[in-house]
């Protein structure tokens, strides 16, 4: 339990990064989802336009520290090897 006040304001300050980062996490999931339901459709061309639109924004989670740099880079890799699928 925090007792001194700086303690107290940094747990204040906890609870609403923790619900920021949420929201981002919760965000960059579904761009994520909407990739693979374009698959699943077999949609190459909307599949291809929601990765355009998904790369930016999990890349921009990296810099934020949300995603690690190996986590982002595999799931960019899993969802584009599942377009270039589609394709083939």
């Amino acid at each position: 339990m925090a007792n001194t006040p700086s303690s107290k304001k940094r747990a204040r300050q906890q609870v609403q990064r923790r619900a920021h980062n949420m929201s981002l996490r919760s965000m960059v999931r579904t761009y994520i989802k909407k990739v693979s339901a374009q698959v699943e459709a077999g949609n190459y061309d909307d599949a291809t336009k929601a990765f355009q639109a998904a790369t930016p924004i999990i890349d921009s989670m990296v810099n934020k520290g949300i995603f690690s740099k190996n986590k982002a880079a595999r799931t960019k890799s899993r969802l584009n090897a599942k377009i270039k699928a589609l394709k083939a």
